[in-house]
């Protein structure tokens, strides 16, 4: 299904979007491989059961057979039969920097992924298309590196303590500052963990007989955090308008359940980029529904902020649309600055609000000062404030990038999910064999690539993720598009039936389809 949105002059910019359809016999296919898989698992868990086959997993010790299972058998039978055989295609260590480029330590299992034994050998100069490094500020040398290990040795690494107490600094002060004034905010919080910006935040922000509208593909933060927060949770399909208005109008209509009483509060969770899908929230629609229908709107910029925008300014800029119209404004330093941690920005008082009420705030030990400098100087680079062009020579480096791979892998004829100026890049894989077969076989061709499967995705939407950055040449993404090119062949990955032309005198922006034959 391919998007091509105006909607009656609430976009300024066109907006498209691809979801192309499962061909509907690799969906069968992929159902069978699941199938064959789990009547083998039943065969081996039986075999294990006898002692025909060593049982490696977690188990009860013999004393306490008359306990209730703390380890529950069949819950595990995933991990222990499917997810167990294609172990060896995450949490490679790498010993590098996660830059354009990175070193692997080499490793080796002799027993079927259960365990792991390094080699000693080191793999050098693997293309690394994996990491968050949108803006390529994750680096060991530079400005950002320099002003970090002046701070480091000025102030130390760790600060022992929560904001409310000794563990306010200076530099704290100075970092929120910051981010207020590149989001275009009134004021901004910085937290020292992303993913508990969202889970300890949201219950500060509703409770009970609040109601919380969440995207169906929200990241586990915000679903947590939800969740934690005791408000009641409805949820609306992936950036679908109508159904989010039609929760709108239901929650007016009929409130609270059993009592009938309105909702105390509504808030829409949303994400800038969703990072599985590669898609970008549809933001002037949902800004539209939250003031029709008198809502908030809390906005996750986690993979948006630096990556999208003319000035790298995320989601809000990319629409050009005012920062006011978002009650709450949250992202993270983890990715486009390099670095670690969360912010919320908004207006003042809601600032105010959650240095006292919030979980992340009170109890949480500050942000370490080197890693605040990195941030600081990061966004100075992005917003020009250094002096020079290179921050935003690295966001039209970024949108450049992200169009050239995306374009040139459709053109190869794979399905690519989510919009042409997502830099997370989803290549379909669909069957449970290919998972493992396209992150061994990329890694033997030094490219270090990310895949993902169930339950992180649909059962039959297995996919490859790649992340583009502005650390990467030309050369390296031609490189990469012609192993993923061989690949593709080797394993038949080419599923996508309509096939862009590449046509050299074709506009930059523009997007040919021939239909091919079955």
């Amino acid at each position: 299904i391919n998007h091509i949105v105006h909607n009656g002059g609430l976009y300024k910019r066109p907006f498209n979007e691809a979801f192309e359809e499962t061909p509907m016999l690799v969906a069968v296919l992929t159902y069978v491989g699941y199938g064959v898989l789990t009547l083998f698992g039943y065969l081996r868990d039986f075999m294990r059961q006898w002692k025909i086959e060593k049982c490696q997993n977690a188990t009860e010790r013999e004393e306490q057979k008359d306990f209730v299972p703390l380890y529950q058998d069949f819950e595990n039978f995933y991990n222990r039969n499917l997810y167990m055989r294609i172990r060896d295609s995450w949490n490679r260590p790498i010993c590098s920097v996660p830059g354009a480029k990175v070193d692997m330590m080499e490793r080796v299992s002799h027993d079927y992924n259960w365990t792991f034994t390094y080699t000693g050998r080191v793999i050098k100069g693997i293309i690394n298309m994996g990491s968050y490094n949108y803006l390529g500020f994750a680096q060991n040398a530079g400005t950002c590196q320099e002003a970090a290990a002046k701070v480091l040795s000025q102030y130390g690494a760790g600060v022992c303590s929560t904001r409310q107490e000794m563990g306010n600094l200076d530099k704290h002060e100075e970092l929120e500052k910051l981010v207020a004034r590149f989001l275009g905010v009134e004021s901004a919080m910085a937290y020292g963990m992303g993913f508990a910006t969202n889970s300890m935040n949201i219950p500060a922000l509703v409770g009970k007989g609040c109601l919380i509208l969440s995207d169906e593909l929200n990241h586990a933060s915000l679903v947590l955090g939800a969740r934690l927060s005791g408000a009641t949770i409805r949820i609306f399909k992936h950036n679908n308008m109508q159904s989010l208005e039609k929760l709108l109008k239901d929650a007016i209509v009929h409130g609270q359940p059993r009592t009938r009483r309105p909702w105390k509060k509504i808030l829409i969770l949303v994400e800038g980029i969703y990072s599985m899908e590669g898609s970008i929230v549809r933001l002037p629609e949902v800004i539209a529904l939250k003031k029709k229908y008198k809502s908030y709107l809390y906005l996750d910029e986690a993979h948006s902020i630096g990556a999208l925008g003319p000035s790298g300014r995320g989601v809000v800029e990319y629409f050009g649309l005012n920062p006011e119209d978002v009650d709450v404004m949250m992202g993270t330093f983890t990715k486009s600055f390099g670095a670690a941690g969360g912010y919320i920005g908004g207006k003042k008082e809601l600032i105010d609000y959650l240095r006292t009420y919030s979980h992340s705030a009170v109890y949480a030990t500050s942000l370490s000062p080197p890693v605040v400098e990195q941030i600081i100087t990061s966004m100075k680079c992005i917003m020009g404030e250094d002096g020079t062009a290179v921050g935003k020579a690295r966001v039209q480096q970024l949108a450049e990038n992200t169009r050239y791979f995306r374009r040139r892998l459709k053109e190869m004829g794979f399905i690519i999910y989510g919009n042409e100026d997502s830099p997370v890049v989803p290549l379909m894989l669909y069957m449970p064999a290919k998972i493992g077969a396209f992150g061994r076989e990329m890694l033997k061709r030094n490219i270090g690539v990310v895949v993902v499967g169930f339950p992180a995705t649909p059962i039959i939407e297995s996919r490859a993720r790649f992340c583009l950055s502005a650390a990467h040449t030309r050369e390296m993404l031609d490189t990469a598009l012609k192993e993923i090119n061989e690949v593709g062949d080797l394993l038949q990955l080419k599923y996508s039936r309509h096939r862009l032309v590449p046509l050299l005198d074709r506009p930059f922006d523009e997007t040919t389809y021939e239909e091919t034959e079955d």
